[in-house]
């Protein structure tokens, strides 16, 4: 009798720790898996390219999506309140990291915590949006990468293209904070070259036809900034310039690619890919945003529609970046 009481609680020994060596295998699983919380402003190509390159940065450093990393992937569809209550439910799930993709966003995210670590992209600058202190020392939790484009070449290339120009018009949403600083550098630059400009903003991709047709038929050419109302609906802005016979040189390359002329820009799969390497960083535990500096795209480049300049009666092999 002593004898089967003595195997009886070995056996159950044994069964508890193989309970516990299980427990402690899934235990250490779930620490493997990282979690993700993704909050995009508007579904257009350039956003989409940037989301589409920070998982490919991700799985350069070693994470990849339903192996040991899972993202919880929220769009807001360019609404103010999509925006809050997306970001009340990416952090209430406390995920390792999140990412805001375009300045709304990530200030969104900013706004509901101040301990998550935060990477962002398609953001213009950083610090003027209020989301890092510097962005060589960005001092809290976010960081990332900033999609200024270099305006004075895209200026450059369309006078380029217009070289007889005497009036040129910028368009964009005057309510994105980025837009307007592009516009208004670029309207400088135009004013110190001896031309006029003409500038109208479109509230929503409503407007944006009217808006366009009626700077059309007023100016030369027309630039347009990285901005998301105008780049959710670049065909509409293609379609017009085809119709007005107007040169259009926009911000990013997958604006251009949906209806404008030339640029030379952003490939934002690639600046995804960047903010997707430096949040690998963070998960590894290598770095912190704090310390962690914004970056730049890496390369930039020249970007021709050629169907919109056979349209438009324009040598696609004249259009080349000034030295």
């Amino acid at each position: 009798m002593k004898k089967n009481v003595l195997i009886g609680l070995g056996l159950t020994v044994l069964l508890a720790l193989g309970g516990c060596a299980q427990k402690s295998e899934a235990k250490n699983g779930d620490e493997e898996m990282k979690t993700v919380g993704v909050l995009q402003l508007v579904q257009h190509n350039s956003l989409d390219d940037s989301y589409k390159g920070f998982k490919a940065g991700l799985s350069e450093g070693g994470y990849v999506e339903g192996k040991n990393l899972t993202i919880d992937y929220q769009n807001a569809q360019n609404n103010q309140d999509n925006l809050k209550s997306m970001s009340e439910k990416l952090v209430k799930e406390k995920p390792d990291l999140l990412l805001g993709i375009a300045t709304p966003a990530a200030q969104s995210l900013l706004n509901e915590t101040t301990t998550i670590p935060i990477t962002v992209t398609a953001v213009t600058d950083l610090k003027e949006a209020k989301l890092v202190s510097s962005n060589k020392e960005p001092g809290g939790n976010v960081t990332g990468t900033s999609d200024m484009v270099p305006i004075k070449k895209q200026i450059d290339l369309l006078l380029s293209i217009v070289p007889g120009a005497k009036k040129i018009g910028i368009m964009y949403n005057n309510g994105e904070a980025n837009s307007k600083l592009q516009g208004d550098l670029a309207q400088k630059e135009l004013e110190k070259a001896g031309i006029k400009v003409k500038v109208l903003t479109a509230n929503s991709t409503n407007d944006v036809q009217q808006v366009t047709k009626s700077l059309a038929k007023d100016v030369d050419g027309i630039y347009i900034p990285t901005d998301n109302t105008f780049a959710s609906a670049a065909s509409v802005v293609g379609e017009v310039a085809k119709e007005t016979q107007t040169p259009v040189v926009a911000g990013s390359a997958a604006q251009v690619k949906e209806g404008g002329l030339a640029t030379v820009g952003i490939d934002y799969e690639k600046l995804g890919k960047q903010t997707g390497i430096m949040a690998a960083k963070i998960l590894d535990g290598k770095a912190t945003p704090d310390s962690l500096p914004v970056e730049s795209a890496d390369d930039l480049e020249l970007v021709v529609n050629e169907k919109m300049a056979d349209a438009l009666g324009i040598d696609p092999s004249s259009i080349k970046v000034a030295e």
